[in-house]
This record gives structure tokens, sequence and C-alpha cells, in this order.
């Protein structure tokens, strides 16, 4: 597999990947926008309402036509957070040419209907469709409110809502209910008009096709694009150490019936840093694996809980330990926690949990390269932190690391916030 990246037009820039591994080629088209608090669920609904509809297929049941025409080919909405860059658009599937009936120039179809979608879109009286608006409007704060549903995910988010409230990245990447609420076509209208002039735009790409051939299919696709606003800047702060010094401790009640602890640490270390391939060995030795210091003692050996683990928000530089306990075993549970982080910090590993952790991240960094999603989720991540490497050199790096290095990493590690999710009237 080859990568090329260049920029295409002002703030419009391509990503390709070619590879003829797979039978479909996949392209697709982000735009990368500041998260901020006020705009956030504008952003997240726009291409929501921009997928009912182009000028020339004006509904889902027309465009859906447009798309079996090319061979079941399928364009879905995509709305992501990486670090503190929101990133929303479209990501389409059509299979190769090769594989058509008349080896028709798929590529350039699909291209061009990601442009409508973007460009395009169905209006009336140069608004959107007070109906699509509203339509939309109902399924972002349907699936706002449904986050509380998995208490595991819900209590992540009100960690890091917690811990980062001071932050860009405290913000849920689909806004707030509150802000939802007031998205009206008029505002929605004026706001994409916004986004379209200034907002940087990423194009993935990933399939059998020449560079120079998907980088022409994009650029007649988007004809048309104004760039008459300086371009949005949309990066990430790294906060190295916790800014308000002790831990602080937030616990709330709902009605669960088993309690959700989540510890919120700085690593001081992102994703563009050399260090990065060692902290990721660390936090897998520490609770990404079965062999896993958390796993093997506060589960395993001591049953203070129901599961456990650590991952890292990659382009926001933190880690966070996530366990299901019973109540009453909070203060168990936490001393046993801190325990086993301090031993990481010491440098307390067998040569088995090293070994297993840099086997588990080897495997799924190359198992990445069997997925085009997978491949186009990484280089997202990657591109939002500007730090363009493959998943085959992350995981070159991941086997040299060593455990000098994890205890490197370690030292810097400090524990920000814990939230504790209980149920009602429950005492730990």
């Amino acid at each position: 597999m080859t990568t090329d990246r260049r920029e295409l037009m002002p703030g419009v820039y391509l990503t390709a990947m070619r590879t003829r591994k797979f039978k479909t080629s996949m392209l697709s088209l982000s735009l990368m926008l500041p998260l901020r608090e006020k705009t956030a669920s504008q952003n997240a609904i726009l291409p929501m309402v921009l997928h009912r509809g182009t000028a020339r297929y004006p509904d889902m049941q027309q465009f859906s036509a447009a798309l079996d025409q090319l061979y079941g080919a399928e364009v879905v909405t995509a709305v992501r957070k990486r670090g503190e860059v929101q990133c929303v658009g479209f990501q389409s599937v059509v299979i190769e040419d090769r594989y058509a009936l008349g080896e028709e120039a798929l590529l350039e179809e699909i291209a061009m209907l990601l442009g409508d979608l973007l460009l395009r879109p169905a209006t009336k009286n140069g608004r959107f469709y007070s109906a699509y608006v509203d339509g939309e409007r109902e399924n972002l704060l349907r699936r706002i409110r449904a986050k509380k549903n998995d208490k595991r995910a819900y209590a992540r988010l009100r960690l890091i809502q917690e811990m980062c409230r001071k932050e860009a990245y405290g913000v849920d990447g689909l806004g707030s209910e509150a802000a939802a609420s007031e998205i009206t076509g008029p505002k929605l209208f004026a706001h994409y008009n916004k986004v379209l002039s200034g907002a940087k735009i990423e194009l993935i790409y990933c399939g059998q096709a020449p560079y120079e051939r998907v980088a022409q299919a994009i650029v007649a696709g988007l004809q048309g694009l104004p760039r008459d606003r300086e371009q949005m800047v949309a990066d990430t702060e790294l906060v190295r150490q916790p800014p308000d010094g002790s831990p602080r401790t937030v616990m709330e009640e709902l009605d669960v019936s088993q309690g959700r602890l989540a510890l919120g640490y700085r690593t001081g270390t992102a994703l563009w840093e050399e260090s990065f391939p060692a902290l990721m060995v660390l936090n897998a030795a520490l609770g990404g694996t079965v062999t896993s210091k958390l796993f093997s003692n506060v589960r395993e050996r001591l049953s203070l809980c129901y599961d456990i683990g650590s991952t890292l928000e990659k382009g926001k530089g933190l880690m966070v330990i996530s366990a299901g306990i019973a109540p009453e075993a909070y203060d168990m549970a936490m001393e046993e926690i801190l325990s086993q982080v301090d031993a990481a910090k010491r440098g307390d590993f067998s040569e088995l949990e090293l070994q297993s952790a840099r086997q588990m991240l080897v495997s799924a960094l190359r198992g990445t390269m069997d997925s085009q999603g997978r491949l186009e989720d990484f280089y997202l991540g990657q591109i939002a932190s500007s730090c363009i490497f493959g998943p085959e050199e992350l995981a070159d790096a991941i086997e040299q690391v060593t455990l000098e290095q994890v205890v490197a990493v370690a030292q810097a590690v400090r524990l920000d916030t814990v939230y504790f999710l209980k149920g009602k009237g429950d005492v730990q």
C-alpha cells in the first residue's frame, strides 16, 4: 500500500491510500471544525440535514435510487470527535470499476455525489427544508438523551465533562440537549454557509485508483466551493498536569444497580509526541489486556469489580480507568487501582505483561490494514493531530518500546478527576 497526501484546493486536502487488497473503494469527506459548546450541535446536525437530499436528488428516496444505480453504493453520515477537533461529514463505499458490468467510472460518480451533498443541498427559497431540519433535530436530541442508557459510556462521558470542564474537550461530540433544542432552519443555514467557506476539508481515499484520478474526481465534485473566509483553526491543547492541583472527586446518583467508577489521568503525552508508543504500551499493560495489572489484580485476584480496563484519549493525552463495582467496594477498589498505578510507575511489570501488551497493540494496528473503515478512521485521527504516520510505522515503534521508556512515561501520569456513578440511596 502506498500513501500520498496533498492540498488540492485552498484548505482542501486529500490523503489517498492505493491498494489492491479490497474490491471496493472508500472515500470520506470531513469538515474539520473547532469543538465548541456553542456550535457543536449545529456542526453535528449538518451532515444529517445535508444527507436528506440534494438539488439533483431532493429526497432520500431519490438519493437512494441514485446509489442503487451505482451497484448499491453507500453514503453515510459521520460525526466524530478527535481531540478538540469535531470531524463531521460523509463516508462512501462503492465497488471498484473493474467489477462493474461496463467498467463504469464509479469513483467519479461517487465523488460528484459527495460534492452534491456538501455544496448543492436540497433547499426551498434559499433555505433548508424546514421538515428536514425539524426531523433531524429530533433525531439528534434522541441520540443525546440516549447516552444515559449505556452506563459505562455515560460514566466516561461525565468524567470527561468534569475533568475538562474548562477545556474544549469537555464538550460532547454531539453537543448538548439545550443547544440542539435551539436549532432552527435559518440559524442552521447561516451556520452552514459560514462553515462551508471557512472549514478545513479532509478527504481520505482507500482503493485501487491512482492519486491523480482521485484528485481530479474530487476537484470536479467540489467545483464552486466558496473559500472567501479565513480558515477556521481546529487543533487541540495538551494540558500536561491537572490544572486544579489535587484530584477532584465527583459523585452522581442515578437509578442504577451497579456502580460505575471512572478515574481520569493527565499523561502529559499525546499522539504527536515521540513518547506516545511507550504510553500505548503502558496503558495496555496497565489495563488493556486480560494479563494487565488491573484485570489480574483488581478483578481476578481480589474480585473487587465486575469489569475493569484502561483506555487512552489519544488526541488529548488522557488515560481513563473504568470499572463496574458494587458501591460498598468503592474504597477497596480505589485503593487497589491506585496501588496498581503506583506499581506501574515503579516499573513493576512482568515480562508477560509487557509482551502481551506489545502483541495486542501490534496485532490491532496491523489488523487495521485489513479494513478500509478502520484505515480511514485511523488516518482521520492522525490528521486531526497533525501527525501523519501509518499503522505499520506505529506498530514497528511499539515493538521497540523498552521497560525504561514505559517507566519514563508512567512517571508523568497524574490523577486529575475521580467520577463515581451510584444508585440512589447507595452508600460507599
